[in-house]
């Protein structure tokens, strides 16, 4: 992984219960809150954990906002990481799948949308299943156009991979070693799909969350509505419906 990492600071590794990756692409505003809001969510479980800030080539400060908030907290759970060309939202979750030493893994996206609460929630189910799936009733913010291309493309992936999942796009906390093994390097948000539906085929159980959360309205050059991450959404469904065609013909 071709990346500069921060040194003055190294993780604590002993006894790490939970690796959180925090992959982010020009979230200056928002980088440090989102730091925060995990170690304020954690803070009452009295559990071991550790970050990775993964900086996938920002061009404003996100990487500089990241490093001072380590400094400033003295945080020894914060490791930051810089990217030097950017190379994706899902090739940072599955790296930092092996940078980690955690038994459960999870995303928590760098804009800040989450809340402690529910960030809290997630990681107090973490007992109850191979993975805990978080789905959100309502998002402020969020436009009526969004809501629905998300309930469409709930419905078109829960029919081709005979699931009954609520959202795929929720931020899953699984074991990290079934990242390490499964992870999927489809860009963009599709490869959460790809990566629960494959945990599903391969007899992980799950269990469902509901969650609060914010959405921000980023610039066009994030939009979830790219070319390139249109089509890696639509190559994710369709191989989603292949390896469901294998699975079913396996059966049969």
């Amino acid at each position: 992984m071709n990346t500069r990492k921060l040194k003055k600071n190294k993780i604590n590794r002993k006894k790490c219960e939970i690796t959180f990756v925090v992959p982010c692409f020009n979230e200056e505003k928002f980088i440090a809150k989102t730091l925060k809001c995990i170690k304020d969510a954690l803070k009452p479980l009295h559990i071991k954990y550790e970050i990775f800030v993964i900086d996938d080539c920002s061009s404003d400060r996100t990487y500089q906002e990241a490093c001072e908030f380590v400094n400033k907290s003295k945080s020894t759970c914060i490791q930051v990481i810089r990217n030097l060309q950017n190379r994706g939202l899902s090739r940072s979750y599955c790296d930092a799948a092996f940078l980690g030493s955690g038994k459960y893994y999870r995303l928590v996206c760098g804009d800040n949308s989450e809340t402690a609460n529910s960030i809290r929630k997630i990681v107090q189910a973490r007992h109850k299943a191979d993975m805990v799936l978080p789905y959100h009733p309502e998002v402020p913010g969020k436009n009526v156009f969004r809501r629905l291309v998300s309930s469409l493309y709930t419905k078109i992936i829960n029919k081709i991979s005979r699931n009954n999942i609520k959202y795929y796009n929720g931020c899953a906390l699984t074991l990290r070693h079934d990242v390490m093994r499964w992870g999927s390097y489809s860009f963009g948000f599709g490869f959460q799909a790809d990566l629960i539906t494959r945990l599903l085929a391969e007899g992980r159980t799950y269990f469902e969350i509901p969650v609060n959360v914010y959405h921000h309205e980023n610039d066009s050059a994030a939009s979830a509505f790219r070319v390139k991450n249109i089509v890696s959404v639509v190559f994710t469904i369709i191989e989603i419906g292949l390896r469901s065609i294998r699975l079913l013909r396996e059966k049969n």
